[in-house]
């Protein structure tokens, strides 16, 4: 089976996960893939294949060298995105794609204007949708391509490499994915999520994070009878947002700029909830957006009285650089591999967070590697498979080189 079929295969199971749920996984279905997957595992040959009652799927490609080696590891996610549907996915394949836009369906075209990104594919052969579904390259590409990497290595035994071991874990798509994960289980010195998008992408920089909610309390009066007794919530409301900077939104930032994040809000006069997340890559930065918060909270209460604004916040997950900068031969062997394979290096601060962010705090170095998907989470999501091999054939380089690593 090449990574082409064994990609496509991947695509037929819905694994759409699900954030207003309670279960772990948070859908069923997400089962039905993993206990697939793990058969899949135990046919190619591979040793240790378990799946926990979560989900969790492990395994390991034994070491065929008696050096010392370090045991590395190559993680990717199995559940889609909630965002766009993962049931029923009609994958094509465009061959050669000559650069111009692709008719998906019926009325439902991907089109170079909107989505310019296809034109660094000209000459390549993509994957793409019907429209009507995502495609689920986020993160079965990744999936694909660390079971194709492990087939090679079994079948090219003149290749010397040390244990590697694999994980695909549910719910990564709801932030859970991490949070289940057995690392001393799993066993590695360091690991690699297969997970980023176009061609080499290497990311081992993301936010810090935050949720924040904000709860006004007010004090409903007859509007009639109101002056000096009545604390509009609604309007307190409007003056805490006012107070937080207009041009410090997701809208008006990028790169290593962070953010504050309004995602939901209810209002009446007697009480009103904000919902905010927090995001900067840089930590100190990261803290004093929640100190400016609370300030601002500060400021109202003065106003209005004591405890009218009271705001709570919840760290959610830090920038892995923190954790990988002491341990840079983690992404030098990367950019060797790829420097190998002929592929050039895009290193970029992940404006979001992964797995590997949770993991590396958790005394797991993980960095992110390009996968090939591009437009995630959406019917004009596409794969090159041009850009899947060279990842598969990153990974392998990446073990080729860590047998060669010297503590």
């Amino acid at each position: 089976m090449d990574i082409v079929e064994r990609f496509l295969n991947y695509t037929q199971f819905d694994t759409q996960s699900s954030e207003d749920s309670t279960t772990v996984p948070s859908t069923g279905k997400q089962l039905l893939f993993a206990e697939y997957l793990k058969k899949e595992l135990e046919r190619e040959g591979l040793d240790d294949v378990t799946m926990d009652d979560k989900g969790y799927i492990y395994a390991t490609l034994r070491a065929n060298t008696k050096d010392k080696v370090p045991t590395i590891g190559f993680i990717a996610h199995y559940d889609t995105s909630p965002d766009c549907s993962g049931q029923g996915v009609k994958a094509r394949i465009v061959r050669q794609y000559d650069g111009h836009d692709i008719v998906l369906s019926e009325g439902i075209v991907t089109s170079t204007e909107k989505y310019p990104e296809l034109l660094r594919h000209v000459g390549e052969d993509l994957i793409v949708t019907d429209g009507t579904t995502l495609l689920g390259a986020d993160d079965k590409a990744g999936i694909a391509e660390i079971v194709q990497a492990m087939v090679w290595l079994r079948e090219h035994k003149d290749i010397k490499h040390g244990d590697i071991r694999i994980a695909f874990n549910p719910d990564e798509e709801i932030g859970m994915g991490a949070r289940h994960f057995d690392v001393d289980k799993f066993g590695c010195e360091w690991a690699y999520t297969i997970d980023g998008s176009d061609l080499g992408e290497l990311e081992f920089e993301n936010f810090n994070a935050a949720s924040a909610k904000v709860t006004i309390h007010g004090v409903s009066v007859h509007p009639g009878y109101a002056k000096g007794k009545m604390v509009n919530a609604n309007r307190v409301a409007a003056e805490f947002i006012a107070l937080l900077p207009a041009d410090e939104t997701p809208e008006s930032t990028e790169g290593y700029q962070g953010f504050y994040h309004l995602t939901a809000m209810q209002s009446t006069v007697e009480q009103a909830k904000l919902s905010y997340i927090i995001r900067d890559h840089d930590r100190d930065r990261f803290e004093d957006r929640k100190r400016h918060m609370q300030r601002c909270a500060d400021q109202l209460n003065a106003k209005y009285g004591p405890a009218t604004v009271l705001v709570v916040s919840d760290d959610q997950y830090y920038n892995m650089k923190e954790k990988i900068d002491p341990q840079m031969h983690v992404i030098d062997l990367v950019l060797k591999a790829m420097q190998a394979c002929g592929v050039p290096p895009k290193v970029k601060p992940i404006r979001g967070g992964t797995d590997g962010a949770q993991l590396s705090f958790r005394g797991l170095p993980c960095p992110n590697i390009f996968a090939g998907g591009v437009n995630f989470h959406g019917p004009h999501e596409f794969a090159s498979i041009q850009v899947m091999e060279k990842a598969m054939q990153v990974i392998v380089k990446i073990c080729e080189l860590t047998a060669g690593y010297n503590h």
